[in-house]
């Protein structure tokens, strides 16, 4: 199921989203659920109570709180959202990219191209969901994308994944578990029981330790460094990576 929200103050705008994507969800047979949200107040509260849509439309120019504003509190909290700015002016188009808006969507809204915006941003949420992590933390729950996983480690009870963006989320879980859920993608491999590693984030291996591009130092078991090379090699030479 994909979840939308909308915010926008003004009520003819929500009333005609309503019923876009009411058309949509008939014509599409697509299990979409949806909730509208008059104010940026209403919409944060939500966010930070840890309801995460897979797309919202947001109004760029409200009362009080700017969209732009809106969108940056809620990268905060979840990077993966598809925002798409609802506006009558251009304006603010370059800066909707910092935010990484998905679209800049000029209003009025006509259907014929509601129709083919909603068609491309759902084949995307549906590409991103099949290489995603959903964690539970603190803040909520969070999609993380896997190609921003660059390792997860394990402290005391408790997992860190640290992101190719410098984030670094918690979450309760097993890495066992996690190990085994991402078997499938050939980049993550464990080279220490208590480390998951991307190996596209690999900068250097050494005999004792995994550089990463961060400078992260992952440590390598006694007797594991040829193991540990030849995987990462092998991997590599998959790849299609130059490797000397």
């Amino acid at each position: 199921m994909i979840k939308i929200a909308f915010c926008d103050d003004d009520m003819e705008v929500l009333h005609q989203m309503n019923e876009l994507l009411d058309r949509y969800r008939v014509e599409r047979n697509e299990d979409i659920t949806y909730a509208a949200f008059q104010s940026p107040f209403e919409l944060l509260t939500e966010i930070e109570k840890g309801i995460r849509p897979d797309i919202l439309f947001l109004d760029v120019v409200m009362p009080g709180q700017n969209g732009m504003d809106v969108a940056k509190e809620i990268r905060q909290y979840d990077t993966n959202m598809k925002i798409i700015f609802l506006t009558s002016s251009p304006e603010f188009a370059v800066e909707s990219y910092s935010v990484g808006a998905y679209f800049y969507q000029l209003k009025p809204i006509w259907e014929e191209s509601f129709f083919r915006l909603m068609d491309a941003v759902l084949a995307e949420c549906e590409k991103k969901k099949k290489n995603s992590l959903i964690l539970r933390s603190k803040d909520g729950i969070t999609r993380i994308d896997l190609q921003q996983l660059e390792y997860c480690e394990v402290l005391g009870r408790k997992l860190l994944f640290h992101l190719g963006n410098g984030a670094v989320l918690e979450s309760a879980g097993s890495l066992d578990d996690l190990a085994g859920q991402l078997m499938q993608y050939s980049n993550f491999f464990r080279p220490h029981r208590s480390f998951l590693v991307n190996m596209e984030y690999i900068q250097n291996i050494s005999s004792r330790s995994i550089k990463m591009v961060n400078d992260a130092e992952i440590p390598i078991p006694h007797g594991k460094c040829s193991e540990i090379k030849n995987t990462y090699m092998e991997y590599a030479f998959n790849g299609e990576q130059a490797v000397l």
